[in-house]
């Protein structure tokens, strides 16, 4: 890695503050940092509501495909959106990259690039504009993407987690604990979206039955939920846990907007997450992890069963676990977890001979291609 190779001076993420979107574009950055030396900028999007999101972000954006550096520079300024406001100027130029994940953020990603001359990555499929605008688009295989010249498909989400860092930022938040037993069990919990509902009698029903496996094999529990956990299941993951020889360390996010994740991965010697988080999954993956996968409660109606029926919702994450699992990523647990039986082994490591992360495989890819590519060509 002391040779750096030829691709964009600098990258600029537009963040839409979601934090697992912002991982994302973010992995891909830093591994574009650490290959070729880009220096990173970061800029949140004005975020919109209602009427407004829809006359910006769907019917005017549709334009953006074939706008001019000057058509692009007023659709910025009609979305509030001014050069003047960022503490950073703006890089310029062919040598610039911009990249965002999700579509809230790939208008700005698109219009952004072509008033300033530079190249656009999208991470995801950005509803409305697609992926054809884009210079790049690194979309996930279980969104099944129509193959193109500038499309990588990805297994899972690429993410932010970087393996030599763990360690230390393990050391740092686990500090001020006693020192941890041989046997370390992070468990990320998720939470209700579409197609998953995470639930208060979930959560004791599953959360029990580890809490007494954890003690049994003297293992420590490090827990943390996310932002769609809500306040209603955070409390009954601390009702389960409260008072438990095993919980070293939990963390709600309906109470604290901090992320251990990456320390929790550096500390853990078993992963446990929630089906609902395919970013939380691949995280656990990228940090060298055989994954516990542990399936939650499914959401039944009309629609959700016409999108499984359609190959969508919930079947197609089926499909990547599956993927994920014959590669040795992921160890699904099903909906009676064995929990003795998964903490037995001393660790549940990955078996892959090649580290999975799909961070630096974009990262390579674009490179790969970026000499290749013209000033603000449109792909096709």
């Amino acid at each position: 890695m002391n040779e750096k190779k030829t691709g964009p001076r600098s990258v600029v993420l537009l963040s839409d503050g979601i934090r697992g979107h912002n991982h994302q574009s973010l992995g891909i950055a830093q591994w574009l940092e650490r290959l070729c030396g880009a220096s990173i900028h970061e800029i949140e999007v004005p975020r919109f509501s209602g009427l407004r999101r829809f006359c910006l972000l769907k019917l005017k954006a549709r334009h953006l495909d074939k706008a001019s550096p000057e058509e692009a520079r007023r659709w910025l300024q009609a979305a509030g959106f001014g050069a003047s406001a960022h503490t950073n100027p703006l890089p310029d130029g062919a040598d610039t990259l911009f990249i965002s994940t999700g579509s809230s953020a790939a208008p700005f990603c698109l219009a952004l690039s072509r008033a300033a001359g530079g190249r656009c990555a999208t991470v995801m499929t950005p509803s409305v504009l697609g992926t054809r605008p884009f210079d790049f688009a690194i979309i996930p295989e279980h969104d099944h993407p129509v193959p193109a010249d500038n499309l990588l498909t990805t297994l899972g989400a690429p993410n932010h987690i970087y393996r030599p860092n763990l360690q230390s930022a393990a050391e740092e938040l686990f500090a001020p604990l006693q020192s941890l037993p041989s046997k370390v069990v992070a468990l990320l919990l998720g939470g209700g979206d579409a197609n998953y509902e995470l639930t208060p009698s979930w959560v004791h029903d599953v959360l029990l039955p580890l809490r007494a496996a954890a003690e049994h094999q003297g293992a420590a529990l490090l827990v943390t939920t996310s932002r769609r956990t809500g306040r209603a299941a955070d409390e009954a993951v601390k009702s389960a846990l409260e008072g438990s020889s095993s919980l070293r360390y939990l963390l709600l996010a309906s109470q604290s907007p901090e992320n251990p994740i990456p320390a929790m991965l550096g500390a853990a010697t078993h992963l446990l997450v929630t089906e609902d988080s395919v970013s939380m999954v691949s995280e656990a993956a990228t940090a060298g992890f055989r994954v516990g996968l542990l399936r939650v409660g499914r959401k039944r109606n009309p629609l959700t069963k016409l999108r499984k029926r359609l190959g969508g919702g919930t079947a197609r994450f089926d499909a990547l676990f599956e993927a994920m699992a014959g590669r040795g990523l992921l160890e699904d647990l099903g909906t009676s977890p064995d929990f003795e039986a998964f903490l037995a082994p001393a660790e549940r490591q990955g078996s892959m001979d090649v580290p999975f992360n799909e961070a630096k495989r974009a990262a390579e890819w674009i490179l790969s291609r970026w000499d290749s590519h013209s000033d603000g060509e449109n792909k096709a």
